[in-house]
């Protein structure tokens, strides 16, 4: 626990949670860059973070993400800004010789149409699904930088996997948001506007899988500790929801009950996303806790209060 610990993205939604879990579990030393200060898909940022925060553990959570709309509109900056930080927070780690990197990848790097559950070993099976490819495929190289490290370095480097998260203190942008907060907000104002119907993208065939994000956050800090090989682990709940369902429980959480319409035009993106998470159980114990309507029902309550 006298460890000085690199927390890229701290300030972020996942990376508060993984502060809080960290200092629970006794570090006292935790160094969060704020990107006001350090640019980290700059060598010169990466260089000064390191050298201001002296880290032996560096866990990198900051990324460029967003759903389906942003990930179609930025592909080329989501690319790029998400492979230059982790490619040279990894290099310069190795370099400075730190005692361990936990690198967190996405669920986005499996092919459109892997088997479900996702199993770790199909995710050279083929290619992601095409809207949110150059994402899942920056994400996806720093595994290969992680083996590769390891292999020639010796380098303690791990790779995890969160399945989509969700949680209070999300990303309710309706430019940028996921798809849970997307629609509790869509849902929210509308009855707060009195709208008798909302319209949402898709046609809600596809399915999905979420993690709370607490949940999320205690399986990064368990992997931290006890988790050191080169294969990539999958962190999830272990089940899925359609699209379709999950519009209608927000609805109901929510207290909206007029119309909801399918904008067919819009993309569904990946057809089904379910993970097998016998891994993470097996090497370092975790099990998602939350249970998913309970974490709705906090999320949306959370929203209410703090929307302004």
């Amino acid at each position: 626990m006298k460890k000085r610990v690199l927390l890229t993205g701290g300030a972020g939604f996942l990376g508060a949670f993984v502060t809080k879990k960290l200092k629970e579990s006794g570090y006292q030393d935790i160094f969060i860059p704020l990107i006001e200060d350090y640019d980290l898909t700059q060598m010169e940022s990466i260089q000064k973070v390191y050298q201001d925060s002296k880290p032996d553990i560096v866990i990198h959570l900051a990324a460029k993400v967003g759903g389906i709309g942003a990930n179609r509109e930025n592909p080329g900056k989501f690319f790029y800004d998400n492979l230059m930080m982790g490619v040279q927070l990894m290099e310069v780690g190795r370099q400075r010789g730190i005692e361990k990197f936990v690198g967190l990848g996405t669920i986005c790097s499996y092919p459109k149409f892997a088997p479900i559950p996702f199993r770790e070993e199909d995710l050279w099976n083929g290619y992601p699904e095409e809207t949110n490819a150059p994402y899942g495929l920056a994400k996806k190289m720093l595994l290969v930088q992680s083996q590769a490290y390891r292999a020639q370095y010796g380098f303690h480097s791990i790779f995890l996997m969160p399945v989509n998260l969700y949680g209070p203190y999300d990303n309710f942008d309706p430019d940028s948001s996921h798809v849970i907060p997307a629609i509790i907000r869509k849902c929210v104002e509308a009855v707060e506007q009195e709208k008798e119907e909302i319209v949402a993208w898709g046609t809600g065939s596809a399915t999905r899988e979420f993690l709370f994000v607490d949940d999320c956050a205690e399986a990064i800090v368990l992997a931290t500790e006890h988790y050191d090989k080169s294969e990539p682990i999958n962190i999830g709940a272990g089940f899925e929801i359609s699209i379709k369902d999950l519009t209608q429980l927000i609805a109901k959480l929510a207290g909206f009950q007029g119309r909801i319409t399918w904008d067919a035009s819009k993309p569904d993106g990946q057809p089904r996303r379910c993970l097998d998470t016998s891994k993470a159980a097996a090497a370092f114990g975790f099990r998602a806790k939350t249970n998913f309507e309970t974490g709705l029902a906090e999320t949306i309550r959370w929203y209410w209060q703090n929307k302004a």
